[in-house]
């Protein structure tokens, strides 16, 4: 229940949820304050079609992802940790539940790091409404098709603090904290916020960066590119989020 009202708030709060939010407000101030309304209705407008375009969405992008760093270059990280991206739920060619498209791309990335380091890996991922867990997803299709050992898995953190937190409590054992984290370049600043609040030290390994070849085209709206800006705004506000949990102490 928790997971299903943050995440309706979070849909009025990102685009286009907003993008309606206003336009509706455009409409009951009609009659009363027309200017307002009209200038309201202008602004959602313009925001829709911006954050539609594939540039608008590459600046915003790239202006949250950390600068590219080569995470081999330091070999002093004791384990890989890979953040799960959400279940491709009932997959029919699978037959079954089984990682995103999101995860896989973290995966090969955190394959690729094993194969050049040799550090034990820890995957971690929860459920949400009762599908199977991220991180057992994770380790199947780590150790299936990428022939990549999985030495820990963290099975019940349900958003990227809670990765954090129970990572921590499965790797103190091992008096591990110097750790390559394994994510989206755009996920970056908040899971390594949540990862150095929880003790760890970090070495970031971020993947999918926002590269691009600009071409006229980029002007025009399209669906991937609303995709990709509302991604940023949903990173701002959980970074923001964080930080307000991490002065209060939680």
């Amino acid at each position: 229940m928790e997971w299903l009202i943050t995440n309706a708030i979070a849909a009025w709060l990102l685009p286009p949820g907003f993008v309606f939010v206003v336009l509706l407000a455009a409409l009951v101030l009609a009659r009363r304050r027309p200017w307002l309304a009209r200038s309201l209705a202008a602004f959602a407008f313009i925001a829709l079609y911006a954050l539609s375009t594939p540039y608008v969405a590459w600046q915003l992008r790239h202006s949250l992802e950390p600068a590219p760093r080569d995470p081999l270059a330091d070999k002093s990280g004791e384990a890989i940790v890979i953040l799960g991206g959400g279940i491709y739920v009932d997959a029919p060619e699978y037959g079954a539940d089984t990682t995103n498209t999101e995860t896989l791309a973290r995966l090969r990335y955190g394959a690729h790091l094993y194969r050049a380091l040799k550090k034990p890996v820890l995957v971690t991922g929860g459920t949400v409404l009762g599908r199977i867990p991220e991180a057992v997803a994770m380790k199947s299709v780590l150790e299936s098709e990428f022939q990549a050992p999985v030495q820990w898995v963290e099975q019940k953190s349900r958003n990227t603090m809670e990765n954090a937190r129970l990572s921590k409590e499965v790797l103190k054992s091992a008096g591990i904290r110097r750790i390559y984290l394994v994510t989206h370049a755009w996920h970056m600043p908040r899971a390594q916020l949540a990862f150095r609040h929880h003790g760890f030290e970090v070495i970031p390994a971020g993947s999918d960066y926002a590269t691009r070849f600009h071409t006229l085209l980029d002007f025009l709206p399209n669906a991937s590119a609303l995709h990709d800006s509302s991604r940023v705004f949903h990173e701002v506000i959980g970074i923001g989020w964080y930080h307000l949990r991490i002065l209060a102490g939680k």
